[in-house]
């Protein structure tokens, strides 16, 4: 039996969600098409949209429906900008050092105009560094813009994202947030935090893969669009509405705010019991970002001696299947620039290992077993080197 401890990565399909793409296939008619099949499906993407804006606190007609959290990046993250029909020109895009890498690339600013705002070392957005930037950033040559995810997909600690939207919008600014692995997980709501954009995919809260949105707090200002066309999702995003793929990432977003407080406390719960036997087990083992607020579903540690990709081989050979941090295209494993940012030296690696809805006691069990067997091994490899 294996056990799936990667949650993090992508969240498995909820049945409820099967269901419902199953039945979406059945809708044949075209959104854009005024006839009865199109109102149908029209009046089914619509329902998706109120539920994903629910998941955040925001107006169904702010949600925009892209291929993913990487589309809606790069299609927010630009330094050409409307506020109604006049043109805005966005200056500078700065970044945090712990950001996704569909964050970090920067979307559609030149590399020159992207900077880096470094973290603590406890995994935290330095927000005095964030502040010195904006005091020094050159107004003639746009706003700024700054981006910071809400929670980090490999440590998993909470960013002060709500004391960020004060400052950057003293500053004239506009801030994008990573929520990805912050819905589902703890409550998010995007007036609470007084931020202008949000970033959400369907596929880490059980819904279907290739689907997300980008969520704003108003419709003055708005990025000029990525991909051009029909003039679908109010002109922002062209192209026919993936409508099976909405429909499914709805769902997903109704079941992710089912039971939200009772099962942060339980997933909380696993998570301390298999942290504490961890450290029984291996005392030297280090938790990255135990000091700091997390959510609470993530462990991301190192074991001095292991590397990521012997640990990461080792954990499957034993049938627990978990990941050495962001789980990108290449499927490579490389190392953590979020350990970097962090202050530590990147070739000690590091596993992540994140829980979900359908993890159970049991798993945690085998998970605290493969753990005690591979750091025994460990210790005895030291002995006889």
């Amino acid at each position: 039996m294996r056990t799936y401890l990667d949650w993090n990565a992508t969240a498995p399909l909820l049945p409820a969600v099967r269901d419902a793409l199953i039945s979406a296939l059945d809708l044949s008619g075209n959104p854009s098409s005024v006839h009865k099949e199109g109102r149908t499906v029209r009046a089914a993407i619509e329902s998706a949209r109120r539920d994903v804006a629910a998941l955040t606190g925001a107006q169904a007609s702010h949600v925009i429906f892209t291929s993913g959290a990487t589309e809606a990046a790069n299609l927010v993250m630009s330094p050409a900008y409307k506020m109604g029909r006049s043109a805005l020109s966005i200056g500078h895009l700065y970044v945090s050092a712990i950001e996704h890498p569909a964050i970090r690339e920067g979307g559609r600013f030149d590399k020159a105009d992207v900077s880096e705002i470094a973290v603590t070392a406890d995994g935290v957005v330095d927000l005095a560094a964030l502040e010195a930037a904006l005091a020094s950033h050159d107004a003639a040559k746009g706003l700024p813009m700054v981006a910071l995810m809400l929670v980090n997909n490999e440590t998993g600690i909470v960013q002060p994202v709500a004391e960020a939207a004060r400052l950057v919008h003293g500053f004239g600014g506009l801030l994008v947030v990573d929520a990805v692995q912050a819905v589902g997980r703890i409550s998010v709501d995007i007036e609470t935090l007084g931020v202008d954009f949000l970033i959400v995919s369907s596929h880490k809260i059980s819904g279907p893969k290739g689907m997300g949105a980008l969520i704003s707090r108003g419709e003055v200002m708005m990025p000029k669009p990525l991909i051009h066309g029909g003039g679908q999702e109010k002109g922002h995003r062209s192209g026919t509405e993936n409508t099976s793929a909405i429909i499914g990432f709805g769902t997903a977003a109704v079941e992710a705010l089912k039971n939200l407080d009772a099962e942060a406390v339980r997933l909380t719960g696993l998570r301390a019991t298999l942290e504490d036997a961890m450290r029984a087990a291996a005392p030297d083992v280090i938790i990255h970002g135990a000091k700091a607020a997390r959510v609470c579903n993530t462990t991301f540690f190192t074991l001095p001696g292991l590397k990521s990709e012997t640990g990461q081989i080792a954990f499957d050979i034993e049938g627990v299947a978990l990941s050495a941090g962001a789980a990108c295209s290449s499927g490579k494993v490389g190392e953590s620039h979020v350990l970097t940012a962090m202050g530590h030296d990147p070739k000690l690696g590091a596993l992540r290992i994140s829980l979900g809805a359908a993890t159970t006691e049991a798993d945690i069990d085998k998970a605290i077993a493969a753990f005690a067997k591979i750091a025994g091994r460990r210790k005895l490899a030291v002995q006889a080197a």
